[in-house]
């Protein structure tokens, strides 16, 4: 599994090889598949129920709030159903079906060992609600091979609100210097940056591998 040499990315020390020792990963469309179309269907949803249910939860800005997890779950799920009370059946199912839209990727247990293995620490920073991470303990089982998480819910602050990467810095005592972090939105990559950690566009695992070359970050150790 190394650091992929290609004509395009060389893996050089322009930004200095030695300058990285952090690497911190998002978990969403990162290291997991968060796929709310799967689950509608699979809920059994028509096309018309799916666009209402998901206008209602995951589109709506009430969504955030769950990720903060600063509400009850309760609280929470009573706003859903209060965006279309007509699916209040539908929403339910959602709700209790919270992990089926999420899986973890093959790739990731190998990918963060290695980086382990080559002497990066590895440290996760996600948007993540309570609720979702009581009951997807199966996709985050990556979690026992990293050095350090920081989710949303326990922190009660989202991406990309400065406090949260500083909340994650001020944990474990880490230089932002010292950090590279992989999402796959710029908006929160452009709130990392800003805190003077380095960001990667996460578009997959070949390209991530190829774009972490460029920061001196080297896995053929």
């Amino acid at each position: 599994m190394g650091c992929r040499i290609t004509a395009a990315y060389l893996c050089i020390e322009e930004k200095g090889n030695d300058m990285i020792k952090n690497i911190i990963l998002d978990v969403g469309k990162v290291l997991v598949e968060w796929d709310p179309n799967y689950a509608f269907q699979k809920l059994g949803f028509d096309e018309n129920a799916s666009r209402l249910v998901a206008e209602a939860t995951v589109l709506s800005p009430d969504w955030n709030e769950l990720d903060r997890s600063k509400l009850s779950d309760q609280e929470i799920l009573a706003k859903f159903i209060a965006n279309a009370p007509e699916y209040e059946k539908e929403i339910r199912m959602v709700w209790e079906n919270i992990g089926l839209p999420i899986w973890q990727y093959e790739y990731v247990k190998p990918w963060i060992r290695n980086m382990k293995q080559c002497g990066y620490h590895v440290y996760i920073l996600s948007n993540y609600s309570r609720w979702t991470y009581e009951n997807t303990q199966e996709a985050l089982s990556f979690l026992q091979d990293v050095d350090g998480a920081v989710f949303s819910f326990q922190v009660q602050q989202i991406k990309p609100e400065p406090e949260i990467y500083q909340s994650l810095l001020k944990k474990y005592d880490l230089k932002a210097e010292e950090c590279v972090f992989l999402d796959d939105r710029q908006e929160n990559l452009d709130a990392a940056m800003a805190q003077g950690i380095a960001g990667i566009r996460f578009t997959g695992y070949e390209d991530a591998l190829e774009q972490l070359c460029t920061y001196g970050v080297d896995l053929t150790k």
